[in-house]
């Protein structure tokens, strides 16, 4: 039986641990070549294991989402090697600790935004190209129910994270023409690392894992997915539209 998305190339950031990992298995399994993006070599190699297992394949990239440069020499690397790209996946990001905006340290601000806003407008800039020679060219970025908020003691994460809503929105917008289609995945409370580390004291057993999100976000990388511009909202499992606030 032919895979859904046999013969297609897709770059997943963060691939290592959760969301990003889950993700990636799951768009490996559906058919896909996986450009698997992360900077722990191992967590990496423990993908690639998990992914050969499920009758998968993988490119392994150890690169830290900070180096600018390097997202650049990924994007000529693909064009040389592949030639296109048919899936990108933007879900590297940080979260950081819980702290008031005034005892927030600008070295901790500027790597918030590195990681979770300006990362994903360099792969914009790099990527764009390469999607624009596949036929079906979808992009897909993790954002947080925590943009639209503004939870306190979350300063940093929030506005990076609205940066990022606004960054893609006005991609989607100016790509809406083309074969490109550009969403946002919001998961609301997943079981991560990421997760315990904002929230000590929950109980993760009680929240889904990030392999149920990541059925969810498959589909919105098949070329019969055909929205763009929106948001898929995990937690109530609807996709939205974003509403001009009213006056």
């Amino acid at each position: 039986m032919t895979k859904p998305l046999a013969s297609r190339i897709a770059l997943v950031t963060g691939a290592s641990r959760g969301i990003g990992y889950a993700t990636a298995r799951a768009l490996a399994r559906a058919g896909a070549h996986v450009i698997a993006v992360a900077r722990t070599q191992g967590g990496l190699e423990e993908l690639d294991d998990a992914i050969r297992a499920d009758g998968g394949s993988a490119t392994l990239v150890p690169l830290d989402m900070t180096d600018l440069d390097g997202i650049a020499r990924l994007g000529a690397a693909l064009n040389e090697r592949h030639g296109k790209l048919d899936i990108l996946i933007g879900n590297a990001g940080v979260a950081g600790t819980s702290s008031p905006l005034g005892h927030t340290e600008p070295k901790f601000w500027n790597n918030m935004f590195a990681v979770n806003t300006t990362a994903n407008f360099q792969l914009i800039r790099c990527m764009e190209p390469l999607l624009q020679k596949s036929d079906a060219g979808r992009a897909v970025f993790i954002t947080s129910g925590i943009a639209s908020k503004a939870t306190a003691y979350m300063g940093p994460y929030a506005a990076s994270k609205a940066a990022l809503d606004a960054l893609v929105r006005v991609w989607a917008n100016e790509t809406a023409t083309t074969p490109i289609r550009v969403n946002l995945f919001s998961p609301g409370p997943i079981r991560t690392r990421m997760r315990a580390t904002v929230m000590p004291g929950e109980d993760p057993m009680i929240l889904d894992t990030p392999e149920q999100a990541a059925e969810f976000i498959v589909p919105m990388c098949a070329p019969s997915w055909t929205e763009t511009g929106k948001f898929f909202d995990y937690p109530t499992k609807s996709l939205k539209s974003f509403r001009t606030p009213v006056a």
